[in-house]
């Protein structure tokens, strides 16, 4: 079962979190269930689970996590993060999407939901904020996979790639099934047929009275990459301390050359490559990525 957990993230912002998990248990020496199923434990045994939080990509959302919670709720504690301004999350002013805020905001997640000491889990700008945060509070992270994010910087080409991109939506979308063919077929950034891609899309869509249209708005979206396009991230990096996984898919947007890089410049990095999978690492090789991930996690808890 999967239920949602509202928390306060910087400056008291709302964010929906969601528990891939069986109901908190009761413990009868409190009398109660923990708040948040903080006190969720290990079957069989009183030691609580060992805490997972989830972090989505630009435009993402925590259900796009859905098939990786699910397996690792089997083990862990697992717990995805509608960051801010997406899916059920407040949605602030555009000048409320720093950095800054977006770390602080997984911080109080963990600290509320009792995840800490976690493994992070992220993908694209969700590893980012994940490898910010090890950095800057170790005591709370235990491990980190970061997936398919670049170090270096992107650049104002980048930027202004992305303004265009984003105009070229045919927004209002008619049916979900537009939004699939759009987004996996006809899009000019699609090289090829990609089903995943219209399907990661349309989980990205609400309906309004004239069509589908997103759930996040574009110029916050671009508001936040504007935060992170410009700068690169190797000193922050290098200041991981905890076991890191970089996983790149194959036809992704991370490199080989550069990911490798970052594999060295981690104090304790690891590197896995997931063939036949884009830049959705997660969502266009659920199998292959489980492969990738799973050892890695078995090592940080041993």
């Amino acid at each position: 079962m999967v239920r949602r957990i509202d928390v306060s993230g910087a400056s008291g912002i709302r964010l929906a979190a969601w528990e891939f998990a069986d109901p908190p248990k009761t413990d009868p020496g409190r009398g109660g269930a923990d708040r948040g199923g903080a006190g969720a434990a290990r079957a069989g045994g009183g030691e609580q689970a060992p805490g997972v939080l989830l972090l989505h990509g630009l435009m993402g959302r925590a259900s796009h996590w859905a098939s990786t919670a699910r397996w690792l709720a089997e083990r862990h504690r697992a717990v995805a993060l509608d960051q801010r301004g997406h899916g059920q999350s407040a949605k602030p002013p555009e000048t409320e999407y720093t950095r800054g805020a977006y770390v602080e905001d997984a911080e109080a997640a963990l600290e509320e939901l009792g995840l800490a000491p976690a493994v992070l889990i992220g993908h694209a700008m969700g590893a980012l904020t994940a490898w910010q945060l090890a950095a800057r509070r170790p005591d709370l992270v235990r491990g980190l996979v970061i997936c398919d994010m670049r170090a270096s910087a992107l650049g104002a080409a980048s930027q202004r790639e992305w303004e265009e991109w984003f105009k070229s939506w045919p927004v209002p979308f008619a049916t979900l099934a537009d939004v699939r063919k759009w987004f996996g077929e006809d899009d000019p950034w699609v090289e090829r047929p990609n089903t995943s891609r219209g399907e990661f899309y349309a989980e990205v869509m609400v309906e309004h009275e004239d069509g589908w249209r997103p759930v996040f708005e574009p110029e916050q979206m671009l508001k936040s990459r504007e935060t992170w396009v410009y700068d690169a991230h190797w000193e922050e990096l290098a200041q991981v301390r905890c076991p890191t996984l970089v996983v790149r898919g194959l036809d992704g947007e991370l490199g080989r050359a550069e990911s490798q890089e970052m594999v060295r410049v981690l104090p304790d990095g690891r590197y896995a490559e997931v063939v036949d999978a884009g830049h959705l690492v997660h969502y266009d090789q659920p199998e292959a990525w489980r492969a990738a991930v799973e050892p890695f996690l078995d090592e940080v808890l041993r």
